[in-house]
């Protein structure tokens, strides 16, 4: 991508941000900046992963900091800061907080780095990405919403353990919010290429579909003091890497829709092509009558959303 080593901010210091950045460095990928509003958390973080160095045998660079000048130049930002879930609270709970947020680190962080790939974790996702795509003034192809790659691999997750098989054989693909309103496609994911339509009952494919829409809420419900953070992370790390490397990766990620699936102006997660200049072409696929109502369902809860994070905004 870059003839220097690659850079990625990772704005919040949390276990998203911070096992990210973990991820990041000691598969050699890229160095990293960590920062957070929360004075000595960001350089605590960035110290002890710079310890483990020797031991897990890189040499990349960490900085820890709470000043957003240390992040210029950035080749990724990736914005996690923000509200967790706690037990009992839908991702749609922290639009009014999460939105402040995100706006004004957004606008601190593309002030220094004007050409970076946004990727935004922080939720309600969808709605956050709008937010950060509206607020810095880029090509909407220049920010994307971690989604889609964490509701497949839970669902690819729950799959392997309900047939018994190696997860590896699984293949498996969520379209839509990253809510309540994802839309599984059944249809779309197989086992060694044999479609799970074919591997397991209407009601067994139902359970496994809802449990993956609950997949987030469970884990809250399970820890509850905050919500997941490997999973997360692991799915921010396969994007960042596609930019990083400039893959040209089909994966389902939340990036904006101007017309492909019916969808205008909004950010919603559908499968598309991630390389180093973000988002490139939109793969449409081919959806029944019911999937594609299913799929407008959840983007008119990302439209609905929005208007309230918008209206939040306005009143300070």
């Amino acid at each position: 991508m870059v003839d220097r080593s690659p850079l990625v901010s990772i704005v919040g210091a949390g276990k998203v941000g911070s096992t990210l950045a973990q991820r990041l460095i000691e598969k050699h990928l890229a160095d990293v900046v960590l920062v957070d509003i929360a004075v000595g958390l960001p350089q605590g973080i960035a110290l002890d992963l710079l310890e483990a160095r020797s031991l897990e045998g890189h040499d990349r660079h960490i900085c820890g900091t709470n000043d957003f000048a240390d992040t210029a130049g950035s080749d990724v930002i990736v914005i996690t800061a923000g509200l967790p879930r706690k037990p009992g609270m839908s991702r749609d709970d922290l639009i009014a907080t999460n939105a402040r947020i995100v706006v004004d680190v957004t606008r601190q962080a593309i002030a220094r780095s004007p050409e970076a790939i946004l990727i935004v974790v922080t939720n309600p996702l969808d709605v956050m990405a709008y937010l950060a795509w509206e607020t810095a003034g880029v090509p909407p192809q220049q920010v994307l919403g971690m989604a889609g790659g964490l509701d497949s691999a839970r669902l690819q997750t729950f799959i392997a353990l309900e047939l018994n098989v190696d997860v590896a054989e699984v293949s498996a693909l969520v379209l839509g919010g990253h809510g309540d309103l994802m839309v599984p496609l059944p249809r779309y994911c197989t086992v060694r290429g044999v479609p799970i339509t074919e591997l397991l009952d209407e009601a067994a494919i139902a359970r496994l579909v809802e449990r993956t829409r609950n997949g987030g809420a469970e884990i809250v419900q399970l820890l509850k003091t905050g919500g997941a953070f490997y999973a997360p992370a692991s799915a921010t790390y396969q994007m960042v890497e596609a930019i990083v490397h400039d893959r040209a990766r089909l994966m389902p990620a939340a990036t904006y829709l101007n017309g492909e699936y019916g969808i205008t102006d909004l950010f919603v997660g559908v499968p598309c092509f991630i390389d180093r200049r973000g988002a490139g072409k939109i793969h449409e696929l081919s959806l029944t009558a019911a999937e594609r109502h299913a799929l407008h369902t959840s983007a008119e809860s990302v439209r609905t959303n929005l208007a309230i994070a918008r209206a939040a905004l306005e009143n300070g």
